[in-house]
């Protein structure tokens, strides 16, 4: 399209746009109308918007398309994890993080995907017809297996909290440990490469091995978090997390050599694997008010350290060096710690 990069910035806060939009209203009509109901003409509006993307032309066009894509994306999110809460329900024991797990391993299948689409020069409005087309399919086997969302009204209390709407100050608190994990998600996903290459020294076309061995390690961790989960309990699931990123993102800067920075980017992987998951799961099973909600403000609350994250790094790196803001970000594993033993949501009723 021409774009210049610094219009090309301005492409990329558009999703993030459109999330923000939805996240105002997306827990409350999930909450009204079911997510069985929503998460189908969510997916499906997700997949035209997708398409849009690939048949736009312009600038403008590409941010309107990008928008409603988010405005869509963070619907999906809420529907589909509100389903992953009324079936830990039904199966009675953890199993949010394998959920989450798809998700990672949908994200290194979709990149190969479009590696390959790139590779042999295949228009992307072709590409996302080929994506879209998976989706409906998958959407039409498996919409007869979603379930009715969680009903909590049996209780007097439960039906006087969801009346007034008011969330447990819990929920903050679980969005703030997932904000800092989301940070540091984020610092990976962005600035890994560029560590890489500014503080270790390798060549350029080395960089993305970085990326890949912290994605193999998260997406492999959450396949085994549901089982330690049942092991040892939520809150030690996120104590060790944040002592998995601290002492990744510590290494990284205190020993900067391809080897160690590898092992300690696949150890931030593990750290993070369990974080959001773990703490979704306890916001939509200990909440009073309906799950769908209780995500929205959790999610909401640590959708901001993803999009807040990588900038502040660049930030201090542009005063500073990659290391200190990889170091700050090694903190905040320390804050995932201190507040994930301080929440007392985890001991009640029992861990699991």
């Amino acid at each position: 399209m021409g774009l210049d990069d610094a219009a090309w910035g301005t492409v990329l806060l558009m999703m993030p746009i459109g999330l923000a939009c939805a996240m105002t209203i997306s827990g409350l009509v999930v909450s009204k109308v079911g997510s069985k109901t929503i998460l189908p003409i969510a997916l499906v509006s997700y997949v035209v918007a997708l398409l849009f993307i690939g048949l736009s032309s312009t600038g403008y066009a590409l941010i309107m398309s990008l928008i409603a894509f988010g405005f869509c994306g963070n619907f999906c999110n809420i529907s589909v994890n509100t389903q992953a809460i009324s079936l830990e329900a039904i199966y009675g024991k953890p199993i949010m993080a394998s959920f989450h797990g798809g998700w990672s391993l949908a994200g290194l299948t979709g990149a190969s995907i479009g590696l390959l689409m790139s590779s042999i020069c295949l228009s992307p409005i072709y590409h996302f017809c080929i994506i879209g087309a998976i989706v409906m399919i998958t959407l039409i086997i498996n919409r007869p297996y979603l379930q009715p969302d969680i009903e909590k009204e049996k209780d007097p209390a439960d039906i006087a909290a969801r009346k007034r709407r008011k969330p447990e100050t819990f929920l903050f608190l679980l969005g703030i440990v997932a904000f800092c994990g989301m940070a540091a998600e984020g610092a990976m996903a962005d600035w890994s490469g560029l560590y890489l290459i500014d503080v270790v020294g390798i060549q350029k076309h080395l960089a993305p091995i970085g990326l890949a061995a912290y994605m193999i390690t998260m997406a492999s961790g959450r396949f085994i978090i549901d089982k330690a989960t049942r092991k040892w309990g939520r809150q030690r699931i996120i104590q060790v997390g944040g002592i998995l990123i601290t002492t990744g993102l510590f290494t990284a800067v205190a020993f900067p050599h391809l080897i160690t920075v590898i092992i300690a980017f696949m150890i931030t992987g593990f750290g993070t694997a369990g974080i959001v998951p773990t703490i979704y799961s306890t916001a939509g099973q200990k909440t009073r008010i309906p799950p769908s909600i209780a995500l929205t403000i959790v999610s909401s609350i640590s959708f901001f350290g993803f999009l807040m994250g990588p900038p502040l790094i660049g930030y201090i790196a542009s005063i500073s060096n990659l290391r200190y803001s990889y170091a700050l970000i090694g903190v905040l594993g320390i804050g995932i710690i201190a507040l994930g033993s301080a929440v007392k949501v985890f001991k009640k009723d029992g861990d699991l």
